[in-house]
């Protein structure tokens, strides 16, 4: 069975775009269409992570500046939320960075329960956002978004840039993609 997800990744290396797991879960296919330009770019996944929903991909011939993931970003950082909602144009709104906790929840297939660490964010997160990046005022990464909150304020979650940064270096691949998503 293939499955065609959709999502943003952000370019964090020469040819080395970070995205959510589910975005790719169940593809052996995976292209990447970087903004503005075709052809699209094959992507093969080199590292795959569903209990933090998280996918390193190795996009040959990608060109673009990559995105440096900020150190230590602190609780109530200003940031911006930056995606394709709803498959449409790029889209920039703003958001804060909320506290990063260990939490009891459902890993990229919807399976649980998972102990994982995730980082909460206040501003509109819809879907099409998964896999984007949340940049400070230096266009640094402060995380990456993986959900919209169901309930209670506009918000959403997001992987922690410690657990970006563990991905990035045992990324080796390539690696499978598991089953499609749930």
């Amino acid at each position: 069975m293939r499955r065609r997800g959709r999502g943003v990744g952000l370019v964090i290396g020469k040819g080395v775009v970070i995205t959510n797991a589910h975005v790719v879960a169940g593809q052996d296919d995976t292209r990447v269409l970087p903004e503005g330009r075709e052809p699209a770019l094959d992507a093969q996944a080199i590292a795959f992570d569903p209990k933090n929903d998280i996918a390193v991909l190795r996009v040959d011939g990608l060109d673009a500046p990559p995105l440096e993931v900020a150190q230590d970003p602190k609780s109530g950082t200003s940031a911006a939320i930056l995606g394709f909602p709803l498959n449409g144009p790029y889209d920039v709104r703003p958001g804060r960075l909320g506290q990063t906790r260990e939490v009891v929840t459902q890993d990229a297939y919807g399976r649980g329960p998972v102990r994982r660490r995730i980082a909460s964010l206040r501003g509109i997160v819809r879907s099409g956002n998964s896999g984007g990046p949340m940049v400070d005022g230096a266009g640094h990464v402060v995380a990456t978004i993986f959900a919209a909150t169901t309930a209670g304020p506009r918000g959403g979650y997001a992987i922690p840039n410690d657990i970006v940064r563990d991905e990035l270096e045992h990324a080796s691949g390539p690696v499978g993609t598991g089953p499609c998503g749930g």
